[in-house]
């Protein structure tokens, strides 16, 4: 509700203020207090939740088409399609079979439809069910003999079978419950579930598919693109050296891509994310060309190679658009001009993919369309300094200083082909070891942090290679002797492969 016009000076406020000390506010004092809190509060900027130029800065609004389609109505969010992990039930016609004469005009023959009618029906359950086999017990009344039914054969020998673990993997490190949440749940539902018992769950799993994780990083060390950046973290319990002066630990995600294939990868430490990404890199194999390394600017994210090893360095141009992002309610209109000229770089970036260019005709696209943009862009900011119409140490002028000062890694994407844009993929790859941050705070041992770096990287690299991350757990324990025979074949865009019955292992 719009309050009524008041003026007030910073002399009334003082009075207001000392005369609070002594004695309650007067009604009059209370709503000129309250009107200048109100009126301080309109004046702060609002946070923002995204960083689309649209929202970043003010723009008029844009009518809608005229002839834009209504959208249809009577459908979900999520089609039947969608529902890949659902059981499938196919319900045969009571009565009518193909070939069957029509009951409607009793003159043709009813034949099957290409696509049958889907309906999705959708059930609650608890993470984690539990079954008592109550097995009966027959005493013989002479000789004393207990006769017990036999186990069925479906259940296992262990307690926990591979699901469990699978489980409570992907609820604590793939969607950040911790362990004593997932406890109280499972308490409340009638399944008790220590969080002591839940770590030695995850702890044994982990040991058994430990060979996965290590194909991974020897997979993604051949990869043609490694995106790497860190996140801090904190480990309880982290034994230091004496000479060792940091104080810090982090989560390093590393994204690595080759030929469409994508591989996660987590390390938690006193490492930097360059430092972790040197250690991948050593098993990279001699003879491949030199890989190109997306990150930000900073220089710990840059690994420090030995003697004959290359990389060839790109840096994120989102970090360098940020930049203004920052100071654009300060500085609208220089802003405007960065903001919407990177904008069209994202949108030849978007044809370029919707057209499935290969990277080296991607390379041409980006050279002809995005660099006379990209030139004309560092003509304005060099003009800027040169005209003296930026301070330099204003806001917006260390904005321009960023993208001058490392303009050559900004724009790999005009000299190399498969160079990537920006670091988002694996910016985007981090948010899960943030969400684990956020919910649990800390590992107690870098034992933990290990374990949970193991399960981050195998889910997180399913949901890039769109498998399912339960079952890859699931199947990965159940085939263990698989794994560590042939661990290539065991990766997430390859193993249903493997369990497809009728394989010979």
């Amino acid at each position: 509700m719009k309050r009524p016009r008041m003026d007030v000076n910073l002399e009334e406020l003082d009075r207001v203020l000392d005369q609070a000390r002594e004695a309650p506010l007067s009604e009059p004092d209370y709503e000129k207090l309250k009107s200048a809190l109100h009126a301080l509060a309109g004046m702060l900027p609002q946070p923002r939740t995204t960083e689309k130029t649209k929202n970043v800065l003010e723009q008029s609004a844009v009518p809608a088409p005229e002839n834009e389609p209504e959208p249809v109505k009577g459908h979900g969010r999520n089609g039947a399609c969608s529902y890949t992990g659902a059981k499938k039930v196919a319900v045969s016609h009571p009565q009518l079979h193909a070939g069957d004469a029509c009951p409607g005009c009793e003159k043709g023959k009813v034949y099957p439809q290409k696509e049958p009618r889907t309906l999705v029906r959708v059930v609650g359950q608890a993470p984690l069910a539990a079954t008592v086999y109550e097995l009966d017990r027959l005493r013989c009344n002479l000789c004393g003999e207990v006769f017990t039914a036999p186990e069925p054969e479906d259940i296992g020998p262990e307690k926990y079978d591979d699901t469990t673990a699978a489980m409570v993997a992907l609820l604590k490190y793939g969607s950040g419950m911790p362990f004593y949440r997932l406890e109280k749940l499972e308490q409340v539902l009638g399944i008790p579930l220590p969080a002591s018992t839940q770590w030695e769950i995850v702890e044994e799993a982990a040991e058994v598919i430990q060979t996965a994780r290590d194909e991974l990083i020897r997979q993604a060390a051949q990869g043609e693109v490694l995106h790497n950046d860190d996140t801090s973290m904190r480990v309880l319990r982290l034994a230091r050296e004496p000479s060792d002066q940091r104080t810090g630990v982090f989560t390093s995600g590393i994204v690595s891509t080759q030929q469409g294939r994508r591989i996660a990868l987590y390390f938690t430490g006193r490492q930097h994310a360059g430092e972790n990404l040197r250690d991948v890199l050593q098993h990279r194999t001699a003879d491949l060309a030199p890989p190109l390394q997306m990150c930000d600017a900073l220089s710990r994210n840059t690994p420090k190679l030995s003697d004959g090893a290359e990389i060839l360095l790109a840096h994120c141009l989102a970090h360098g658009r940020r930049q203004f992002v920052e100071v654009a309610a300060n500085f609208p209109e220089p802003c405007r001009y960065v903001l919407e000229t990177l904008g069209a770089v994202y949108k030849y970036d978007a044809e370029a993919r919707s057209t499935q260019l290969s990277p080296p005709d991607r390379l041409v696209f980006h050279q002809q369309h995005s660099g006379p943009v990209m030139a004309q862009l560092h003509q304005w900011l060099e003009a800027q300094f040169a005209r003296k119409q930026v301070e330099p140490n204003s806001g917006l002028g260390k904005a321009i200083t960023y993208l001058l000062r490392h303009w050559k890694g900004l724009t790999a994407f005009l000299r190399e082909a498969g160079a990537p844009l920006d670091n988002n993929i694996c910016e985007r790859a981090l948010k899960r070891a943030v969400l684990h941050r956020k919910n649990a705070l800390f590992y107690r041992t870098l034992h933990g942090a290990e374990a949970g770096d193991l399960f981050m990287s195998l889910i997180h690299t399913c949901e890039l290679a769109g498998a399912n991350p339960f079952d890859y757990l699931t199947q990965l324990q159940r085939h263990s002797s698989e794994l560590t025979a042939n661990p290539s074949a065991w990766m997430p865009w390859n193993y249903l492969e493997q369990t497809q019955p009728g394989h010979i292992h």
